[in-house]
């Protein structure tokens, strides 16, 4: 098994980060995608076997009504109401290819759909994500599928149906499905606490070796492993270590 280990996001500085790690999921795509020039520079300054993730916009997963929306900092085109929740829009889909346009500029490897906790999985919206999945394109780029608070059954029968890599934090959950590529894609943002993240928490170091072991005993032929709390940098160096 091969095993990235990065952060949600360049921790510690561009430059810095890209002589320590691997890889990176880029966080600024799900806020507002960086104008052609700015991804052009990224993948110029990161090293040739330097692999780059994305997450996808937030027009395609987040309605306009989010707290997110307030990073964006400019008119969106078209209706406001037609943005998030996998809705089989022109507004959706535009935000796909703009996300599709980013990951190609940067020869992403994966692209992280990350859909707001209040997207359970009801009739409604398994039927606009249902739509949404059979008419995108996907060029080249695995799509890891993170919904919050669906039952098991509707989780593993949704990623295999599309075949989407079932993105998951292994201190909470075990991934349900991994792609026909087999690749596991884990996101760690804290420690989970009455019900909410604690994105402050430190990872010891029986945490990471437990962490170790988790993804050791999978059947899978990649692990990428993300790290999203506030000490990510300094926990996927001590992590990396471990290998």
């Amino acid at each position: 098994m091969k095993v990235w280990i990065g952060c949600c996001g360049f921790a510690g500085g561009m430059k810095k980060y890209f002589k320590i790690f691997k890889t990176v999921e880029v966080q600024q795509t799900f806020y507002k995608i960086p104008q052609r020039k700015t991804l052009e520079k990224w993948k110029k300054l990161a090293p040739k076997d330097f692999i780059f993730n994305i997450k996808a916009f937030q027009g395609i997963t987040h309605p306009y009504t989010s707290p997110t929306w307030r990073r964006f900092g400019e008119e969106l085109t078209g209706k406001k109401e037609n943005y998030g929740n996998l809705q089989p829009t022109k507004e959706v889909f535009d935000s796909w290819k703009k996300t599709l346009d980013a990951a190609s500029i940067l020869k992403a490897k994966i692209i992280l759909i990350q859909l707001p906790a209040r997207f359970k999985d009801t009739k409604e919206n398994l039927n606009n994500a249902q739509k949404f999945f059979k008419k995108i394109k996907r060029l080249n780029f695995k799509i890891a599928f993170e919904p919050r608070g669906w039952k098991d059954e509707s989780i593993k029968e949704f990623c295999k149906k599309f075949n989407l890599i079932h993105c998951v934090d292994l201190f909470v959950r075990e991934s349900l499905w991994f792609g026909r590529s087999k690749i596991g894609y884990f996101r760690l943002h804290g420690k989970y606490e009455k019900g909410r993240i604690n994105y402050k928490h430190d990872y010891s170091k029986k945490e990471l070796k437990e962490l170790k072991q988790k993804i050791e005993s999978l059947r899978i032929k990649e692990a990428f492993i993300m790290f999203n709390n506030i000490y990510m940098f300094k926990n996927a160096l001590e992590f990396s270590k471990l290998f």
